[in-house]
This record gives structure tokens, sequence and C-alpha cells, in this order.
């Protein structure tokens, strides 16, 4: 009787320890998805500021295909360019 107790115990010893190893993995993969999903979402947003940047790329090399070819347009000589400096502010009282 006591060696079926004993094994019972036994048993009842490992099997506690079998869950509690399992939570633990649980949670440790829980909190790797947590973490992955936190990734997926940076890289989602810096890919729709890549497409973002692209579009404004693409628009602009369009603009100035456009205006190159069909309206044969040109981008002055230097000695006709013209920089004009900003104004300096004015403190305002």
């Amino acid at each position: 009787m006591i060696r079926v107790t004993a094994a019972l115990v036994a048993a009842s010893v490992a099997s506690a320890l079998g869950v509690v190893a399992s939570q633990h993995q649980s949670r440790k993969l829980v909190t790797e998805i947590e973490k992955e999903q936190g990734r997926t979402q940076a890289l989602k947003i810096e890919w729709d500021q890549l497409q973002l940047e692209s579009g404004a790329v693409g628009a602009r090399q369009r603009v100035e295909k456009i205006a190159r070819e069909q309206l044969r347009m040109r981008l002055p000589e230097h000695d006709n360019q013209i920089v004009l400096e900003p104004l300096p502010e004015v403190s305002r009282r």
C-alpha cells in the first residue's frame, strides 16, 4: 500500500512539474509572438512610408519627364540662375 501511495505521489509530482514546464513554455511563446507582432507592425509602417516616398519620387520624375519631352523645358544655365536668400527676421515688439 505504501508503494502504491508513493508511486501515486511521484506520478502526481511529475505531472505537476510537467504542467508547470508547459505553462512556462507557453508564456515564453506568447511573449515571443507579441514581440514578433510588434516587429511586424513596425515593418508594415516602414513599408507604407517607403511606398509613399516611392510615389513621391515617381511623381517628380514623371513631371520632369513631361516638362522636358512635351513642353521642351530645360534647366536654366548657371549664369541665368538667381538664388534668393531669406530676409532676416525682424524682431517684433
